[in-house]
């Protein structure tokens, strides 16, 4: 089963990273978040992906190309005729990459939609290019095609832009960095769709996701949502790319894979 990954985003936000580099290539860690997101799919048994690329694309195709020499030892001839030698496996993953350009400026929608030739018309995943969580996705497949629907988002709960206090009185006893909200839930990517779901979707550069295929799905009763209570943080900022960042240097980071 595919993983879709909508890597096009300028990330704004970010603009003292992303002047440089795409979003999904901010690093967390010393690899990019796109690395650790796909890092979760993969640990739990999905390793073909399909990369939605516009802005930057270059780089993160350029970073894949390079992957398996960059995370091992290697010898090269240069000859410019053989091909370098390769010494044990390093940090080489066994997936399967596919990158595809779907335009700077295309909406999440048509970003879909010009991948949509190499899914070979099977249900698929789909996920923004920078959100973590603990997610099971076992689970959430399981959800998925227990309700029969064409879609199932994965529901969350967001963290507070704030930290908060933890008061006996007037003592402050703790204090939390990003305490999740108690109400309100937002789509947290982390998606599953039939193939029929592209039916919704047009290649145009305006085609939304959001504000557009999804609510239609949703008037036409065909999504359903995964309420998921665990760990789950986006990368919209700096402060947000810090406070991963110091997550996974500290060994504690949610999304990393137990094994």
């Amino acid at each position: 089963m595919k993983v879709v990954i909508l890597c096009g985003g300028m990330g704004t936000r970010l603009a003292e990273e992303t002047a440089l580099k795409p979003k999904p290539m901010v690093e967390i860690g010393g690899k990019p978040i796109l690395w650790h997101i796909m890092k979760t799919y993969a640990a739990q048994g999905f390793h073909e992906f399909v990369l939605a690329l516009g802005y930057k694309g270059d780089l993160v195709k350029s970073w894949f190309h390079h992957y398996r020499l960059t995370a091992s030892d290697f010898t090269l001839t240069l000859d410019g005729r053989t091909d370098p030698v390769v010494h044990g496996r390093g940090d080489a993953e066994a997936w399967t990459v596919t990158c595809i350009d779907t335009g700077e400026s295309t909406l999440k929608g048509g970003r879909v939609a010009r991948v949509a030739s190499h899914l070979d018309g099977e249900r698929f995943f789909l996920t923004y290019g920078d959100g973590l969580a603990d997610i099971d996705l076992r689970k959430l497949l399981t959800f998925h095609t227990a309700h029969g629907r064409l879609g199932t988002v994965t529901g969350v709960r967001p963290p507070s832009r704030f930290g908060e206090l933890v008061l006996d009185g007037t003592t402050a006893r703790a204090f939390e960095e990003k305490p999740q909200l108690t109400t309100g839930v937002i789509n947290g990517g982390f998606m599953v769709f039939e193939p029929g779901f592209l039916d919704y979707l047009t290649p145009a550069e305006d085609c939304d996701l959001e504000f557009g295929a999804l609510q239609k799905l949703a008037a036409d009763g065909q999504l359903q949502m995964y309420r998921h209570d665990g760990f789950w943080q986006c990368m919209d900022n700096v402060r947000e790319r810090d406070y991963l960042d110091r997550l996974w240097r500290s060994g504690a980071a949610p999304w990393k894979p137990s094994a």
